[in-house]
Order: C-alpha cells, then structure tokens, then sequence
C-alpha cells in the first residue's frame, strides 16, 4: 500500500490516492469524515476551524459500498477556497495583476519551512512554499490513516491516541480500563487528556498562551491494541516497523520526538527494568509480564500493546513576533502572522492516530495476501492461531 497528497493550504482542495488497498473492504465516506472532524476540534484552535467544515469525497476506487482494488481517490474541498481564487489561482497573471493579486511574501518566518523551501527550489515567492508545507495537508493524511484504520478495525486492531502533556503539565493520572475506554474518555476532553485536573490545568495555560501571543507544544501518545506477532522485519534494517513508525510520527508537521515504551527513560534505567520478560499460557499462547518496549522486539511487534510517543514542538506562527530578514531587502523584521492556533497538540494526537495506523496497515498489506479482504482476514487469523501453538 502507498498514497501521496496533493494541494495547497489555500487551493481548491486536498487530494490524495490510496494504492494497494485489497479489494471487498467496506468502506463509506462517513468512515473518513469522523475523523476529519476530530481532527478540527480541540481546545486552543484557531479560527480557518470555524471556517473549514471538511468533508470527504470518495472519487473513485469504491462501489456500492466496497473498494474494488483500484486506486481510491479522495477529495476534500477548501471552502476557503473562494476568498483566495485570484492569489492561488492556477492560470497565469497578466502583467498588471501581479503586483495586486500575488501577494508576494518575502520575509521567511522562523520554525517555518519558508526560508530553507525557498533557497531549495528558488522561489522568491515564498507564498510557494508555505502553502504546500502548511500544516493543512495533514487533512488527507487523517483522511488516508482513516482508510487505514477501517482495514485494521475489521481484523480487530484498535488506534487511539491522546495527550499526555500541554506546556509542561503533565497527565498523571492516565489509567483506563479498556482501549474503548480510553477512546470514550479521551473524545469527552477538550484537549483529549484522561486526565481531567491535568486537562483543566492545559486548558489555562493554553488560554494565557494565546493572550501573551505565544504558543505551547506537548507530547501525544498512540495506543494499539491487537495487532498480531511477528509483523515487521528483524532481517532488513527498512522493513523494521518500528523504524517505519518512528519515520510516520516524525513526518507529522512540528513533531521533533519519537519514543516507545519507557522510550528515553530507558538510557536510565538497568537492563533488568528494561525488557519484558516472555511468559505463555495454554489461554494466551506467548505473552510479556510487563510492556517496558513498547509492543516491539527486533523491529517486529510482540503481539503486546504498542505505546509510541510524539513530541511536537509549539506552533512556531506567532502573535509574539520573532525577528527574521526580508530576503528581497535583507533588512531585519517581526515576522508576520497567516492564521495561527495557540496550541495544535490535541489535533495532532488525531493526526498521529492516523499515521499510526497507516504504517500498521502497510505493514500488513506488504505481509500477507492483501489483494481480497477476505483472504488478507483468514491470512491475519491464521497468523494469530500458529503464534498461539508455536
């Protein structure tokens, strides 16, 4: 399976293709666009959230409710679209409009892509830069990993994700009782925290955050339930699915951090309170005590829960201006501002979810007999029976 994204933040739309995905799976726009809406909530959001009210449009690849084994094409519409038809528009402007209707941007903001984009493919404009790598194009990102987590629900792989930590405040209490439970609680909290003293303490601070001007980061965790043992690879350093969704969570616009498990804690820790020690039962077959690792050994899941963990950085547009230089002038200025959210991390746990359970999805697609939905189930099953008796 693979899929690419095309689209500006201010274009007519978001487009993506989905290859590979097996023929027979059921599979409806409603399915996408409960995650498309997630991912526009959460507390500390700007205002193109008011604005945007995505929806997706399944364009091909699907009939009467089944995919077919066809690329599937998804759209999903900018309705902000038509205030920006002249300045993203994609016919070329007569001499006299230039000046009027391109809106040309020269001056790099710092944390963005703009200045490095810019000198890489030789755009004076930088407008050409900052609408592709926009943080919007995660919208068919959601809408892809929502595909992704259809295939794994219907083989009986569960993806959450949610926040552990806003501007320093820390969950502690993060116990739950099942992975729907965690599901259920997470969505009832603005910022997607199970804990309630830690989500009202985020809350506050994302409100301060926004009156200073300024903007907080934080971690998210994604939790997986299900998944089989022995996916992955020990054999090749790039078929390691962990490494795969290091890369994923790394991919998502502000992430600079990935961990598994105890993740970090490790390097602080001795090997005795590190891995998992193997355990087997006639009722469970192989099994781990505890899940230090994260669901991971050898690059290849343990069939234990995996726990992977992603640091986003705050959200570098500011209302507090940093300085930067004008790259036509070179003279010295506060950046400016596009649209901007005081706080993204309740959104991108959405977004981690999503990228998540695409690499999830691949990895079992690349595994088994992926071509039938029916076959890829028995294939997965029968993987879950043999580790059992081994």
């Amino acid at each position: 399976m693979r899929y690419l994204t095309s689209g500006e933040s201010h274009g007519p739309q978001l487009t993506t293709i989905i290859e590979g995905l097996p023929a027979g799976m059921p599979l409806e726009a409603e399915d996408i666009n409960e995650d498309l809406a997630r991912r526009q909530k959460g507390y500390g959001r700007g205002r193109r959230m008011q604005i945007e009210k995505d929806r997706v449009s399944i364009v091909g690849g699907v009939r009467h409710g089944y995919t077919l084994g066809s690329p599937l094409g998804l759209v999903v519409e900018n309705k902000d679209w038509t205030h920006w038809t002249k300045v993203m528009g994609i016919e070329p402007l007569s001499p006299g409009e230039e000046e009027e209707v391109k809106r040309k941007i020269s001056r790099p903001r710092p944390g963005h892509a703009d200045l490095v984009g810019g000198m890489k493919y030789g755009h004076r404009d930088l407008r050409n830069v900052l609408e592709r790598s926009s943080a919007r194009e995660t919208t068919v990102r959601v809408a892809a990993g929502s595909v992704a987590k259809k295939l794994l629900n219907l083989l009986g792989i569960e993806v959450v994700g949610h926040v552990l930590e806003i501007g320093g405040i820390k969950a502690e209490n993060v116990k739950y009782d099942s992975i729907n439970d965690l599901k259920e609680r997470s969505e009832e909290s603005p910022v997607r925290c199970l804990d309630s003293e830690a989500a009202d303490k985020m809350m506050n601070l994302i409100d301060e955050a926004k009156k200073n001007g300024d903007s907080i980061g934080g971690v998210v965790e994604v939790i997986v339930e299900g998944m089989p043992q022995g996916v992955g690879s020990y054999v090749h350093y790039d078929r390691k699915l962990d490494a795969k969704l290091a890369r994923a969570i790394m991919s998502i616009n502000a992430f600079k951090g990935v961990e598994f498990g105890l993740g970090f804690e490790m390097a602080r820790k001795p090997g005795s309170e590190v891995h998992d020690e193997i355990l087997w039962s006639e009722e469970k077959g192989y099994y781990r005590r505890t899940n230090r690792l994260g669901g991971f050994e050898g690059g290849m899941t343990t069939g234990m829960p995996i726990h992977i963990k992603g640091v986003m950085k705050p959200i570098p547009t500011l209302y507090k201006p940093l300085q930067s230089v004008d790259i036509d002038t070179k003279e010295p200025f506060k950046a400016s501002i596009e649209r901007s959210d005081s706080c993204a991390v309740p959104a991108a746990s959405v977004v981690a979810e999503a990228v998540v359970a695409w690499e999830l999805a691949e990895a079992i697609a690349d595994q088994f007999n992926s071509d039938q939905f029916e076959k890829l189930q028995r294939d997965v099953e029968n993987l879950r029976k043999e580790s059992k008796e081994f």
